[in-house]
């Protein structure tokens, strides 16, 4: 019944919000009359020669060279955004790798470090409290600066936050609860994760600062090295991803900390002079920052295309499972032209009443031939998805409608196989430490359960 009252508030909540229109046969015109897709560099835009370069190694990996290239068109015109040669990418997983690497980043930034989080703790990492290295940090004459949602940080202590004001650390909280000021914007929240050190290194991705994600189980369990789930201490495993990121499109992110700030009326930034970034690796990435409440909400059409243009495999990994009707559609139809679709997704979760809604799409998902897998060790918080191999996502975003309505996110579009594969890997480990879903478990669900599933599909269509 708790979970049923839960659903009515969040239905309250939402019940005036609109999905976006996407204008598929506009956007395919648009996209068929695009001359050439933008690639930058460590210089700037690369010329029309250079930019098919850069992506040749890429396409050669596509199953279809025509569908990649299609998807590349429409993606440019969604996102807003160009692609960047030249990076390394790393992939991060759970908070066994991120915070190590997050605290490394922190430690060795010498200029500027930016931190945008929805929550914000005092989190440890090597016997290292944030706030210690933040502190020493902005002692040592490095600007910090630190973004971090007013909902999502509800619970961090005033004393966390006095102390770093206190060493001059600048603060600023997405859309204070502030009864004098208006209404609450309980819904606009910023839901982004992104750590930025002298604008050469990025951490992005679906990890928050958040103490959750001390519960690290062995590395070797995390690389597939046991099928037992580690021994927990007070809560759950929560398995995620991050991408660490060098190259030329890190300032793409510092861009997108700078608006914010400056919407949100953070203290006067100085101008962003341009940083010459050497090339770090050989990987294409494109940033997608999504903003509802400026009607960007390129994350979703980013995502549906992707499906769409799909030639031989969707691989999915998504903490809440509530597509819009035109997300199902794409994956159905997928699933029955022989595309590989695979959804991997939580058995438990931190917001219990989602798992009613999630497994209402069972049936529907199973009919059309997709592979869904749960994950019962510890709580599934990736937000991921593979296409044919050779496009990956990785970011803030959830397979949800909260994410394309409500909140700011940022996700990181990577082409080439390198990536790919090593997501590709983690997704195949996790399947590996699940069990698939079959039309037995679909049965055996019960009444309530799927009473609570329908309650929420009822409202969402009314949407």
């Amino acid at each position: 019944m708790r979970s049923i009252v839960l659903l009515a508030a969040v239905i309250a909540l939402c019940g005036c919000a609109q999905l976006p229109a996407v204008h598929e046969r506009q956007l395919l015109q648009e996209a068929a009359g695009t001359q050439q897709i933008q690639v930058y560099g460590s210089r700037g835009p690369l010329s029309t020669r250079e930019a098919r370069r850069a992506l040749a190694r890429v396409n050669a990996q596509a199953p279809n060279a025509d569908a990649f290239d299609r998807q590349l068109a429409l993606e440019q015109i969604i996102a807003e955004s160009p692609l960047y040669a030249g990076n390394s990418v790393r992939v991060l997983q759970d908070g066994a790798q991120t915070f190590p690497a997050m605290f490394a980043a922190m430690q060795g930034a010498r200029r500027s470090l930016d931190l945008e989080y929805y929550i914000l703790q005092d989190v440890e990492s090597g016997g290292r409290k944030l706030s210690d290295v933040l502190v020493a940090r902005s002692r040592a004459g490095v600007r910090v600066r630190v973004i971090y949602d007013a909902i999502g940080s509800l619970g961090t202590p005033a004393a966390f936050f006095a102390r770093l004001r206190a060493a001059g650390v600048q603060l600023v909280q997405y859309n204070p609860i502030s009864l004098l000021e208006g209404p609450v914007a309980l819904n606009e929240r910023d839901h982004r994760k992104i750590l930025i050190a002298d604008d050469r290194l990025a951490i992005v991705g679906g990890v928050n600062l958040s103490t959750t994600y001390e519960s690290a189980p062995p590395l070797a369990h995390a690389l597939g090295g046991s099928r037992q789930p580690p021994a927990q201490a007070g809560h759950p495993v929560w398995h995620d991803l991050d991408l660490e990121i060098r190259g030329p499109v890190v300032p793409e992110l510092t861009r997108l900390f700078r608006a914010h700030w400056r919407e949100q009326k953070g203290p006067p930034l100085p101008p962003q002079t341009p940083v010459k970034i050497a090339p770090q690796g050989k990987e294409v990435v494109r940033v997608i920052g999504s903003s509802p409440v400026r009607l960007a909400t390129r994350y979703y059409v980013s995502v549906l295309t992707a499906i769409r243009s799909a030639q031989s495999s969707v691989w999915i990994t998504a903490a809440y499972f509530v597509p819009t009707h035109r997300e199902l559609r794409a994956l159905r139809a997928a699933a029955r032209r022989g595309v590989d679709v695979r959804i991997l997704l939580p058995s438990h979760s931190d917001v219990g009443a989602v798992l009613a809604v999630q497994r209402s799409y069972y049936p529907e998902l199973l009919a059309a031939g997709i592979k869904v897998y749960e994950r019962s060790d510890g709580i599934v918080h990736s937000k991921s998805m593979v296409v044919d191999d050779v496009w990956s996502l990785v970011g803030s975003s959830n397979f949800d409608q909260r994410s394309i309505l409500f909140n700011d996110e940022v996700d990181v579009v990577v082409l080439g196989k390198t990536t790919a594969d090593q997501i590709r890997a983690i997704i195949r480990n996790d399947i590996r430490h699940g069990k698939r879903v079959d039309w037995q478990a679909v049965r055996a669900q019960g009444e309530l359960q799927r009473m609570k599933g329908w309650f929420w599909r009822l409202w969402q269509q009314l949407l």
